[in-house]
Order: structure tokens, then sequence, then C-alpha cells
């Protein structure tokens, strides 16, 4: 009777030993199987590709479960090449990035400094090696009126091409230079049918010596040689 009690309990302890080892092994297989072991990037030129992978690495090796996705976001949002991204978990290792590149829509100089503007409102040192045929934006811009120009000036007939510069003053107002010298001076509100009505006037064979256009004053055209 003894003997049976000894063995009943011995195969007790033998089944729990069994559970927890199979549980355990459990975890780790699980651990391993959903460990993030590849980053895979696409949108960007090579290089901003590559450092943009070198700011997320760390990511690598991590459970993609448990991946915090608010830092991978603040991570991809530092690099002032991205306008915007999708981040997808492909289980169980993998996570892949989708990149829409900025958009450069003008230059300026800060501290004797060229400087690229990007569609997503950030300032992008420009390399020597980049030969881009931008409008050149004089003064202390303000970024986001200059967004708002930009959105005005793509939603109106007027060509970009044809821009030569900009002219930002305090005063939140523009001057436009196009390429053909002639300047523009816009008022502070500013609205897609006037860029249109100035268009118009452009086009205008009586206005094609004038050298200065000025619209600062309400329904008026003051006009210079």
């Amino acid at each position: 009777m003894m003997h049976q009690r000894i063995s009943r309990k011995i195969i007790i302890y033998l089944f729990l030993f069994t559970i927890l080892a199979s549980v355990n092994n459990l975890k780790y297989i699980n651990l391993q199987i959903f460990k993030i072991d590849q980053i895979n990037i696409s949108g960007l030129d090579n290089i901003d590709n590559t450092n943009l992978y070198e700011s997320i690495k760390n990511f690598k090796n991590k459970n993609i479960f448990l991946v915090d996705n608010f830092q991978i976001s603040k991570n991809i949002n530092s690099n002032n090449f991205v306008e915007e991204f999708k981040v997808f978990k492909e289980y169980p290792s993998t996570i892949n990035i989708n990149i829409i590149k900025t958009n450069f829509l003008g230059i300026t100089k800060i501290n004797n400094i060229d400087y690229l503007i990007g569609s997503n409102g950030k300032f992008i040192k420009k390399t020597d090696k980049q030969i881009i045929k931008l409008p050149f934006i004089f003064g202390s811009i303000n970024v986001d009126e200059f967004l708002i120009l930009n959105e005005f000036l793509n939603k109106s007939n007027f060509e970009l091409s044809k821009i030569e510069s900009f002219y930002y003053y305090q005063s939140k107002r523009w001057d436009i230079k196009t390429k053909k010298g002639l300047i523009i001076r816009l008022p502070s509100e500013l609205n897609v049918n006037l860029l249109n009505e100035v268009l118009q006037i452009l086009e205008d064979e009586k206005f094609k010596d004038i050298k200065t256009l000025d619209f600062r004053q309400k329904n008026q055209i003051i006009t210079y040689e």
C-alpha cells in the first residue's frame, strides 16, 4: 500500500514537471518566433534609407508584439526627408516601413547656409552635390506662411516654374519675382481668386512692359514701368 502511494506521487510530480517544462519551452519558442529579425524600409534614396535604418535598428531582436510603436514613429519623424509613412508588422518577425519623401518647394539661407524647404515644413540642409532648381526665398520666413502661399499657388492657374524668387515680410506679406523680372507685390490677405486675377493681368499685352504690379491696396492695381 505504501509503495503504491509513493508511485502515485512520483507519477504526479513527473506530470507536473512535464507541464511546467512544456510551458517554459513554449514561452521560449514564442520569444524566438516573434523576435524581430528584419526591418525593411522603402521610399527614400539608398543613403537616406540606410540613415533611417540606423536610427531604428535597435528594435531588432525585440518581441514584435511588445515593440514600442510610438518610439518607432518618433524615430521616423525625426528624419527631415519624411513626408508621410506607414508601418506594417509582417508576422512573425518582420517590420516593413513605407516612406513618402517630402517635396522640395524652395531654397532659403539661414546663417549663410542654404536650406531646402520641404512640403513637410522642415528645413533640410542642402549639400554641395545637390543641384536643384527651385525659387529662392528671401527674408526671415515663417514656414507655415510659405506653405499657405504654396497651397494657394497650386490651387490657382499660376505656373510655379515661372517664379524666380519670393520675399517674405514680417507683416505676413509676400513679393513674387518672375523669371522675366516682373515683381508682384501681394497683399497680406491672399486668396486663389486674387492670384488668378494677377495671372490674367500678366497675360494682357498692355502690361507687357510693366516691371512691378502692386496689389497691396484693396481694389487697386498700381503699376511701375
